[in-house]
Order: C-alpha cells, then structure tokens, then sequence
C-alpha cells in the first residue's frame, strides 16, 4: 500500500470512505437484483459517482491512482454486499488492469483504454465462445480484415456481463484471410457503433444481476487504433495475454473472498444469537460441532486471503515475474479462493441450519452465487491440469 502521506493513500482513504456510504444500499437491493433477474442500474450509477470504475486509472488519465492490490480489498469489501456487481465490474477492471501492465512495459498501445476509463466509459469483455474450449487461444469468431488495420467481426459471445451497459466490449475473433497462417486478433469495439447487438439470454442459478447475455456480432467494427494484438493462433507468450490474466484472476478471487466472508459473518450472527433448548437457553455457539465448523471456515478464509494478498501484491510489484511462472501462482489463487468460498458458504448453512434454504435468506442466494466460481475461465478443470503440468516439469517456461 501507498506511503500513507501520498495522494494515492489518500484516494484510496477517500473512496473507501465513499464504498461505506454505498454499500449499505447495494447491499439491500441484491435480493431484489436477484429475484428480479435484473441489472444492477442502480449501483452502476452510485460505484460510478464516487470513482469506483477510474479507482486505479492512473490520476494523469483522470482517475484516482489507487494501487491493483489497494482495489482488490475494495473489490472483495463490494463483493460481500453484492457479488454480482463486484463479479461484473471485474470485467471492466480486467481491461483497466492489462492497460496498466502493458504501460508498466512501456507499451503505450492501450493507453486510450486508460483515457476512456478515466473519462467514465465502461468496458466489458467478449471472449466466451459455445464450443471453444481453447480460450484466447482460438476463435469461432471471424475477424474480417477491412484493409486498413481494422477488422470487422462476425460470430456470437456468451456470458457477455454488463450487457446492458457497456461502452466499449473487448473480443477476439479468428483471421483466416491466410489459411496458412491463421491469426487470433484482439480488438475493441464500441456500443455507438453498428453490427451488434445483445439477446436476454441470461437466466441463471447464480450472479443474476451481472446481465451475462449472448451477444451476437454482425459486422462489429473495431477501428485499427482499437486493435490492440494480432498473434498466430495457439498458445503464444505475449504481455497483452498475461495483463489479462493478471488482472483478471486476482479479481476473481477476491469476489470469492468476499462470498466466503459474507457467508462467515451470517454465520457468526446466527450461533451467537439462536438459542438452543438442548442447551437450556444457551446460544448454538456452544455447541462443539458449531465451534469446529465455525474454525473451519474461519481456517480456509484465512488461508484464501493470504494466498490472494500475496499473489496480487507479487504480480503488480516491482519484482513481478517475467515469465510463465507466474500464471500457475495466479490461477492457484483464484481457485484456492472459489474452493474456500463453497466450503464456508456450505459450513454457514450447516451453522444456521434450515433456515438458509428460504428463498428470503442471504445464505440461499450466496450458495447459488458461489457455484459459478468453478465456471469462469480457466474452469477448474484446466486450472488443475495446468498447475499440475507446470510443476510436474510438463509445461515450458516462456
């Protein structure tokens, strides 16, 4: 954290200050978000208010300077009042966050990504693909050259959160204009523009109000200064993927984090104030099975968190690894925090009892919420294959 005399210590004091005067009304309006299956309009406006979305837009791009790691703990304090919101706004700070990792190289080529943040614009993220299982490293997206740099894009994207209000929409898309040497092309394109549009096609278990619906392009426009790369198809080292990855994944974990506090905290509340007549009036705290599951929990949120600060604190300090070392760190980070998440929100309900299954109950909604973690990209599948592969000697080192 910032020198607690500095301008961007004071920032972070100054918008952690403004997150508590929202939380309170963020928090209430998640049931309805939920029940409703809609968008979080209201808390978009208030995070955008007080500088939530600019938090780490450097102060010469008109943000407030904050640190990757000083946002993450605001990030993961958002998510144990909404996590939805906290999970779709991770999609704008994944392209904040690898704007700032390209600059910290000196590559200036998504800085205007910088300048759009700061002036307010929301970015959202078009990667998910039915059917392709080879993530960024491939495209059943075509990406059409329009012959001066730029490319047009046809296709459908699924899981496209903030739908609704995105200004700018991060894809990738397959160049095959050369059979021999297809290439992966990542670009933006902008609301204003035509050849897209979005179909209500999000209705899920969990993190309703992210507003995660397909969005089909038809001609998409990203303009040659809007494309950002364009690599040979496959798994490729290059500093604009790992950005992504990097900013991604912490941020995702701390979401999860903030699941498994919120879920702790209802417990806590709960065996302290439930009373139990086997007991003869004593609160379900002093029962023995209620005391280990409660250690537990406390145990594996403690754990998740250290892994997190450490991994976040690595990764954006001055000594971040240059290699593919630390993808492995990364993605151990993330799926220790969505493991830990499942297990206190499974340990809470056992806590509170019957009660967590109504539909009126936060715990109801925060197990729906925290099953999604093993979904997001890489799943755990290919989390754990890979992680093994890197330590099992299986995997080259960039």
């Amino acid at each position: 954290m910032a020198d607690p005399s500095s301008p961007a210590a004071a920032s972070f004091g100054e918008l952690s200050n403004s997150l508590d005067a929202v939380l309170p009304g963020i928090r209430e309006r998640a049931a309805r978000y939920d029940r409703d299956n809609a968008f979080f309009h209201e808390d978009l406006e208030e995070l955008r208010r007080i500088g939530f979305l600019r938090a780490t837009v450097p102060v010469d791009f008109g943000g407030l300077g904050l640190s990757v790691p000083e946002f993450a703990r605001l990030q993961s304090r958002l998510a144990t009042h909404a996590p939805s919101t906290a999970l779709a706004l991770n999609m704008h700070q994944y392209w904040v966050g690898t704007a700032l990792h390209l600059r910290r190289l000196g590559d200036a080529g998504a800085d205007w990504i910088l300048q759009e943040a700061g002036a307010g614009r929301l970015f959202a993220a078009g990667h998910g693909e039915p059917g392709n299982d080879l993530g960024l490293a491939h495209s059943l997206v075509e990406a059409r050259p329009t012959g001066d740099g730029g490319y047009r894009f046809h296709g459908r994207k699924v899981l496209t959160s903030l739908s609704p209000a995105w200004d700018w929409l991060g894809v990738h898309g397959l160049d095959a204009s050369d059979p021999a040497h297809p290439r992966i092309v990542h670009a933006f394109i902008g609301r204003a523009g035509q050849g897209h549009r979005s179909v209500a096609t999000w209705d899920a278990l969990g993190l309703r109000a992210t507003r995660s619906d397909d969005t089909f392009l038809e001609g998409a426009e990203a303009r040659p200064e809007h494309v950002i790369r364009v690599l040979p198809s496959g798994p490729v080292p290059d500093a604009f993927v790992d950005g992504i990855l990097g900013a991604v994944l912490p941020g995702l974990a701390a979401v999860y984090l903030g699941i498994g506090r919120r879920a702790l905290e209802l417990a806590l509340a709960s065996a302290t104030q439930r009373t139990s007549l086997l007991l003869e009036g004593k609160s379900q705290a002093h029962k023995p099975l209620v005391q280990h599951d409660t250690a537990r929990a406390v145990i594996r949120l403690e754990a998740a968190d250290a892994l997190v600060a450490s991994v976040v604190d690595s990764w954006w300090g001055d000594d971040f690894p240059r290699d593919g070392s630390a993808l492995p760190r990364l993605l151990a980070a993330k799926q220790n925090a969505v493991e830990g998440a499942q297990e206190i929100v499974d340990l809470a309900q056992r806590i509170v009892g019957a009660s967590s299954l109504a539909r009126s109950h936060e715990l109801e909604r925060l197990y729906r919420d925290v099953r999604a973690g093993a979904f997001h990209p890489p799943n755990t599948e290919s989390t754990l294959e890979l992680i093994g592969k890197h330590h099992l000697g299986l995997l080259a080192v960039a």
